[in-house]
């Protein structure tokens, strides 16, 4: 049985909770913000004549993969078989397979698999 039942977000609220509204309190304020300021890199980079590769560890910590955008149009392919996914900003994650055409300001963002990646990159 579904009911409507309001519930007031203040009686939700824990000053130690990561968001501020469910309760959850499994992180403080300090270390979440920890965590956005990280600016370490989820990857190793090669760079090769015309295009760069960028492998990726799925033992990296997820707060690593963030929203972003590139400042040149890109052409991302995936290298070898892996589980993780990629998602442009309002769309659907899909599988990281094959190649990925990623435009200029264009926001987006990998989603961590089980498997390493290894990503060719090459910018247009």
């Amino acid at each position: 049985m579904i009911t409507n039942k309001l519930v007031d977000v203040t009686d939700l609220k824990k000053e130690d909770c990561k968001c501020k509204n469910c309760g959850c309190g499994k992180m403080t304020m300090e270390e979440m913000v920890t965590m956005i300021d990280d600016q370490t890199l989820p990857f190793v980079q090669t760079n090769h004549e015309g295009y760069i590769t960028r492998e990726f560890d799925a033992s990296a910590p997820e707060h690593l993969f963030k929203w972003h955008f590139d400042d040149a149009d890109r052409e991302i392919t995936a290298l070898n078989e892996n589980d993780w996914r990629f998602q442009f900003d309002n769309e659907l994650p899909i599988p990281m397979a094959g190649t990925v055409f990623v435009k200029k300001g264009e926001y987006h963002r990998l989603i961590k698999g089980t498997s390493p990646l290894t990503l060719k990159i090459i910018e247009k």
